[in-house]
């Protein structure tokens, strides 16, 4: 029997000697010449941690085993919506109808497709309760008709509201108020022809008087209006201060009707000719039968028209002359010329005299 060789260890048959490397030798094996202290501390912990028992960074063969690869679960590729097209889409139809195919639909997608409804579908504006319609020829043409009815309709309108009478009470004015009496006009009347009856009024009125008999000899163009602290100007209607609602610094300058009233002359249907004989019949009539026609014809009287009752001191008629020589004077120096750019102004500003002062107040 051959003699066995001495292995020079403890144990004396090799085959017994253990087949791991320790965590020395691993340490000797990997700090080969020069190393610094960090790097020698972070080998002999990984030698340590390798030579522990279950780690399953060592084999019994001394080698390392290698760690199983980690298989990610591969994502089926979506058809892509929305995209460019390039002949891919028509190979994954290809390759996914045999799958459909040999997958038999469940119970469950039979029930789900079974219990689906029809949504209904909703017209565009549906919500609108009135829908435009399309503008054939036919209904421009009948919108245009429309629209020019209203407008002569409008217009026939607002002739009846000029030609509406009403009483416009007023005063004198050279520093105190003189009663001056009460002119009949129509709403589509000018200023100026309201300031050329008051002079007439004023020189009737003042025939024994001589401080009144000096309006006969103003002429119109050196007369004014100031209604409140607004001064009217000549060339202005009374329909333009109605129709726009003008306000001053007191409010509406005229307050009168805007529309047609009981004193609105009705529509004449056709003008009326007199026959030869008619002619004859009115030169035999009588001087109260006159005046009873000519009562007729000129309307309602005075006390059922509008503004009768209304204070004459809030129209003021003043002769221009005498406002130059006055004007720094109050309350001349607060009167103001008509603006219509300036109505804001008169409704919520700040009163100033022609010098622009401002003007304070004092409330009581």
């Amino acid at each position: 029997m051959a003699d066995t060789p001495n292995s020079g260890g403890s144990t004396p048959n090799p085959r017994f000697t253990s087949q791991a490397i320790s965590a020395e030798d691993k340490l000797k094996a990997d700090t080969v010449g020069l190393q610094t202290l960090n790097d020698f501390r972070k080998r002999r912990a990984e030698a340590f941690e390798s030579s522990l028992p279950g780690s399953g960074a060592t084999t019994p063969d001394g080698r390392e085993s290698t760690p199983k690869a980690a298989f990610k679960k591969r994502k089926k590729a979506g058809v892509k919506k929305g995209g460019l097209s390039f002949g891919d889409d028509e190979d994954t139809e290809e390759s996914k109808e045999p799958a459909r195919d040999a997958t038999p639909a469940t119970e469950s997608e039979d029930a789900a497709s079974a219990t689906t409804f029809k949504k209904k579908s909703l017209r565009p504006n549906s919500s609108v309760g009135l829908q435009p319609k399309a503008m054939t020829k036919s209904a421009m043409l009948k919108e245009a008709q429309l629209k020019d009815s209203l407008r002569k309709e409008y217009a026939q309108i607002q002739e009846a509201v000029r030609a509406t009478e009403f009483i416009l009470p007023f005063a004198f004015y050279d520093g105190k108020n003189v009663p001056g009496g009460k002119v009949r006009l129509k709403k589509g009347d000018k200023i100026w022809l309201f300031l050329e009856r008051a002079r007439k009024l004023g020189a009737e009125l003042g025939r024994g008087d001589r401080g009144r008999k000096d309006w006969a000899r103003i002429s119109v163009d050196d007369l004014m209006i100031v209604r409140g602290d607004i001064i009217i100007p000549h060339h202005y209607d009374f329909h333009y201060f109605l129709l726009n609602k003008t306000h001053g610094y007191h409010g509406q300058l005229f307050t009168f009707s805007a529309e047609p009233t009981s004193a609105t002359p009705a529509k004449k249907s056709s003008e009326s000719t007199l026959a030869p004989e008619d002619d004859t019949a009115s030169h035999l009539q009588t001087a109260a039968q006159r005046k009873q026609q000519a009562a007729q014809q000129s309307g309602p009287p005075d006390s059922e028209l509008e503004g009768f009752e209304d204070d004459p001191n809030d129209t003021k008629v003043v002769d221009r002359r005498w406002y130059e020589r006055s004007k720094h004077i109050y309350p001349m120096s607060s009167w103001q010329e008509f603006d219509p750019e300036k109505e804001e102004d008169y409704k919520k500003g700040v009163r100033k005299d022609v010098n622009g002062n401002a003007i304070f107040f004092s409330s009581r």
